[in-house]
């Protein structure tokens, strides 16, 4: 998931922009509001984490004028936490409120919480097939045994859950689990589909497909261990899927 974070405060913005890396995010940083305003019309999140009290434009603006173009979730982060504050910054847009001081767990589970309501899923497991995947600690089970994945692939495969039902493009997939400091000509997605060094004695859960040559991808519920070779997938009736 990718998120954008805007805080004029630079030690606030470093420590949570790595906060939220170590726990699996792509994300953009801002220090002011117009830039975060420019970056929040212009590229798609997942949330963004906007503080209020910012030079050049505060949040209260910032979260306005998005509204007039742009749903994406907002969280609110401000030091200002009255009562009347909460309520005039729910009334005006903001998905959710935390006022500082905070402890990081409670902003990081409000931020997965946010997440998942926005895509229509409430609660934190996804349960499909044998296949469990908790979002809360972002780990996977399949007939109740545990699958390693590396944190891209993780994202990746949460990404395709939350959004089942939809093909999702492979420019989609980058957007929303690259952040600005990764290579725009890079093969961040494709890398991870299939990895050589997998444990051979795990069956693979993530797998691609092609079909008269577009690639895009989907969750499927549906077992891929006896599928004998990456050929397989390739038939007329599978369509640019990650099998699951």
């Amino acid at each position: 998931m990718k998120i954008l974070l805007i805080d004029d405060e630079l030690s606030m913005l470093e420590f949570l922009a790595k906060t939220f890396r170590e726990d699996g995010y792509a994300v953009d940083t801002s220090s002011d509001g117009e830039d975060g305003l420019y970056k929040a019309q212009n590229w798609d999140y997942d949330a963004i984490v906007l503080d209020v009290l910012m030079p050049r434009l505060n949040g209260w603006e910032v979260l306005k004028r998005l509204r007039q173009t742009k749903k994406t979730p907002v969280l609110m982060l401000t030091s200002r936490d009255g009562t009347p504050e909460r309520v005039g910054g729910l009334d005006n847009g903001a998905d959710d409120y935390v006022g500082k001081p905070f402890e990081a767990p409670e902003l990081l589970a409000r931020l997965r919480a946010l997440i998942r309501r926005t895509s229509n899923h409430a609660q934190p497991r996804i349960e499909l097939s044998d296949v469990v995947i908790d979002l809360t600690t972002r780990t996977v089970t399949r007939a109740g045994e545990p699958v390693e994945f590396r944190p891209r692939e993780y994202a990746i495969l949460e990404y395709l859950a939350l959004h089942r039902g939809k093909t999702i493009s492979r420019t989609e997939l980058y957007e929303h689990l690259c952040d600005e400091n990764d290579d725009t000509l890079s093969n961040a997605i494709d890398v991870h589909i299939g990895r050589p060094d997998r444990d051979p004695a795990q069956p693979r859960l993530l797998h691609s497909c092609l079909r008269w040559g577009l690639m895009g991808f989907t969750f499927v519920a549906s077992l891929a261990s006896d599928l004998s070779s990456e050929a397989d997938l390739r038939g007329p009736y599978r369509i640019a899927c990650y099998f699951i």
